[in-house]
């Protein structure tokens, strides 16, 4: 079966309602890491002591699941599902192809691995 590798950009108060929502569809292992970016939101102006400035990068939360192939469209939904606000900012998810995954400790390979 092929790997694939789930990359979703969120907004950082979602975590839990989409890990939550993972879990739920039986996925448990994921990588999160805090990240900083913008799309088309391009920012946002605020004021700091009398003068105005502009935050270009907004704090977001980048998730990392790999998994098999036949698990990608119930985490998809999961993550859109819990993630959604319907405001800009939401984020992005990125479905990849994944060539090889190896446990560094028992050395198992491919979806064995995970």
């Amino acid at each position: 079966m092929a790997l694939k590798k789930i990359e979703a950009i969120i907004k950082p108060f979602k975590l839990e309602e989409v890990k939550e929502a993972l879990t739920e569809v039986g996925i448990e292992g994921m990588t999160v890491t805090e990240v900083k970016g913008f799309g088309r939101q391009k920012g946002h102006t605020e004021i700091y002591r009398g003068s105005e400035y502009t935050v270009d990068f907004l704090p977001k939360i980048k998730l990392e699941i790999i998994l098999g192939e036949a698990s990608v469209d119930k985490a998809v939904a999961a993550i859109v599902k819990a993630a959604k606000t319907g405001k800009i900012g939401d984020g992005k998810i990125f479905v990849l192809p994944v060539s090889e995954v190896i446990r560094i400790r028992t050395e198992d390979k491919g979806e064995k691995a995970i």
